[in-house]
């Protein structure tokens, strides 16, 4: 990942009011972000997933049908971003 693309969450306690991150959105706007909301659903041992495996992502949705669509995506894979619509 790209450096400009990594943020750090900085923040004595997990209270919204005390976090800080250096992303764009909390800099300029002192704005409450996807980093610091992130960072407040990490698991109770203090660990989050941030970059789960490739296999996770690519998973076919249990409800997928895109067999029987002729190549084109089903919702359930547009939806989770396994797939795209075309143009």
């Amino acid at each position: 990942m790209p450096a400009d693309q990594q943020y750090v969450i900085d923040g004595d306690d997990v209270i919204e009011e005390l976090m800080t991150c250096t992303c764009l959105h909390h800099v300029h706007r002192n704005a409450y972000c996807n980093h610091m909301a992130a960072v407040e659903s990490a698991t109770d041992d203090g660990t989050l997933d941030a970059f789960p495996s490739e296999d996770e992502d690519d998973a076919e949705p249990e409800d997928c049908d895109c067999d029987g669509l002729s190549g084109f995506p089903c919702w359930p894979c547009v939806r989770t971003g396994r797939k795209e619509l075309p143009n």
